[in-house]
Parts: C-alpha cells; sequence; structure tokens
C-alpha cells in the first residue's frame, strides 16, 4: 500500500517509525565504546539503525538502560528495509554472582547461631 504514496512521503514516514521505535526502546548494544539502540529484538536476533550502526559481528554486550542483560555473538547482519538486522549465535544471560561448583541443599541453615 505504501509503494502507492510520493517517494518524501514514504520516507517521512519511514523516519517517524524509526525515531518513535528508538523513543521507545530501552534496549541498547555496546560494543566497545560506542552504544547503539535496538528498534526490535527476539530471540536469535534484533534489528538496528542501518544509518547510525555499522555492520556489527563479533561479541557485544546488550543492555536494558543500565543493567547488563546478555553478551551476544553476532554471526551475520544484513540490510533490511534501512534496518540493520543482526543474528546472533548464542546469547549469555549475565549474573551478578559466579555459577556454585556445589550442590546446595534446599533446606540448608541461613546462617549459623555461636554457641554462648
Amino acid at each position: 500500500m505504501l509503494e502507492f504514496l510520493p517517494q518524501d512521503i514514504r520516507d517521512g514516514l519511514d523516519a517517524a517509525r524509526k525515531r518513535e521505535a528508538k523513543r521507545k526502546s530501552r534496549l541498547r548494544v555496546q560494543v566497545g565504546e560506542a552504544v547503539f539502540p535496538i528498534l526490535r529484538f527476539w530471540h536469535d536476533g534484533f534489528a538496528l539503525d542501518a544509518d547510525l550502526a555499522p555492520n556489527l559481528r563479533g561479541l557485544v554486550d546488550v543492555y536494558d538502560g543500565d543493567r547488563h542483560i546478555f553478551q551476544c555473538l553476532i554471526i551475520a547482519s544484513t540490510l533490511e528495509n534501512g534496518d540493520l538486522i543482526c543474528d546472533f549465535k548464542r546469547s549469555t544471560a549475565v549474573t551478578d554472582s559466579a555459577p556454585l561448583d556445589f550442590w546446595r541443599d534446599e533446606n540448608a541453615p541461613v546462617a549459623l547461631l555461636p554457641k554462648n
């Protein structure tokens, strides 16, 4: 349906769509010191604005606001309709504590009281 509209109106609609997606999204990708807002995110990829982001490949960090949530390994980036579509091979959730290397009993006491 958009193909019947003049080119300048289509460009204006596309720019408004990107501006609104950037404003609403808290997700962002950080590569070194560079930060790029994520327009859309799905289980094995995400979309960035192609005008702002370079062709990404390798390990990147994904943030929700200031909270680090994923490390993703990008294997492919393609351009589609002004968006840079990044597909990743793996995404590892970031935790704030180290993984345990032992089994913790569910009924174990939280702390021990000293004898007086």
